[in-house]
C-alpha cells in the first residue's frame, strides 16, 4: 500500500467540460485565480467549490469543469497546491523555525494535521518535516542553532 493512501489517478471522460465555451472558460479561470490565489481564499478551511460558484454566480459543475480543463486537476488538489506552495515558504522561513506542523498546517488552510501531511507527500514526495530539515541542511546559515549543552561538574579521582 502506497504512503499515506495515496492512489493513482483514473483519467475520466466528463461530458460537461465540453458545455463550457473556451471563452467562458478563461474568463472563469481568470476570475476563480483572483479569489482563490489573490484574494487567498485557499486559507480559508471552509471555502468550499460551492462558496466559489456562489461569488462567481455559477454553479459547482462549470467550476469543476473550469478547473479540471484549465488546471488539470480537481477543485482540491487545486487548492491544496496554494497551500502547500505556502507552507513551503513557511517551513523554510527562520521566523516560522519554532512552529509545529499541526501550527503550519492550520495557517495555511488544512483543517488537520493527516490532510496537509498527505497533500505535502503527494506533491513533494517528502514530509513536511523531511522538507524542513532538508532545506536547512542545505542553507547552513539558515540552520536552527541546537540548544547549548548544561555543563554539568563532574569529580574525577585522580
Amino acid at each position: 500500500m502506497a504512503k499515506y493512501n495515496i492512489t493513482e489517478k483514473k483519467e475520466k471522460k466528463a461530458n460537461y467540460r465540453s458545455l463550457v465555451s473556451p471563452s467562458l472558460m478563461d474568463e472563469m479561470k481568470e476570475k476563480i485565480l483572483d479569489i482563490i490565489v489573490m484574494q487567498k481564499k485557499y486559507k480559508d478551511k471552509d471555502y468550499s467549490a460551492k462558496q466559489l460558484a456562489e461569488d462567481l454566480g455559477t454553479n459547482t459543475r462549470y467550476i469543476s469543469a473550469v478547473v479540471n480543463v484549465r488546471f488539470h486537476m480537481n477543485y482540491t488538489s487545486f487548492v491544496n497546491k496554494f497551500r502547500i506552495e505556502e507552507a513551503m515558504t513557511i517551513l523554510v522561513d527562520r521566523r516560522y523555525q519554532k512552529l509545529r506542523m499541526e501550527e503550519v498546517s492550520d495557517m495555511v488552510g488544512f483543517s488537520n494535521r493527516q490532510s496537509f501531511y498527505a497533500s505535502f507527500y503527494k506533491i513533494m514526495n517528502m514530509t513536511p518535516r523531511e522538507y524542513r530539515l532538508q532545506h536547512l541542511n542545505n542553507h547552513p546559515s539558515e540552520k536552527v542553532k541546537p540548544a547549548k549543552k548544561r555543563k554539568t561538574k563532574s569529580k574525577s579521582k585522580e
